[in-house]
């Protein structure tokens, strides 16, 4: 029971601390002493309105992809609220590449039937970045 009602018992010694004065040094030192505002950890932020989310979601290997890779094309599945300028960012921090144009598409749900019940897959946002001549990204190299 007693340990039920602690939290009272510390403010009461808070209080009893705060009414005693305090000699004039230790008041000049405490006002000195102010707490500087802590750094946040250095975090490339490529989206403002969702800086947690992540951007890339996963390569999107297909045979038509695979095909545009000798053209010095790539293509990833993106975050759906995710824009050109965003996905340039991302990709040129993650692989170090230099991007020269970025292509966004919607890809729409398709419906699918089991019997007589009637359903819509999942769609997806996707983008094909060209990176500049004599770059590459490794991952996709075959």
């Amino acid at each position: 029971m007693n340990m039920v009602f602690d939290f009272l018992k510390k403010k009461k010694v808070k209080k009893a601390l705060l009414s005693e004065p305090l000699p004039k040094e230790e008041v000049k030192t405490e006002v000195l002493k102010k707490e500087e505002p802590k750094k946040k950890p250095s975090v490339v932020s490529v989206s403002k309105a969702f800086p947690t989310f992540p951007i890339l979601l996963s390569p999107h290997v297909t045979e038509k992809a695979t095909q545009l890779v000798a053209d010095n094309q790539y293509v990833f599945k993106i975050f759906p609220r995710a824009n050109k300028t965003e996905v340039k960012k991302a990709i040129e921090s993650l692989y170090k590449v230099k991007v020269i144009s970025v292509k966004i598409i919607n890809v729409s749900g398709k419906t699918k039937r089991l019997g007589k019940n009637q359903g819509w897959k999942k769609g997806y946002k996707k983008a094909i970045i060209k990176l500049a001549p004599g770059q590459r990204i490794e991952a996709f190299t075959v």
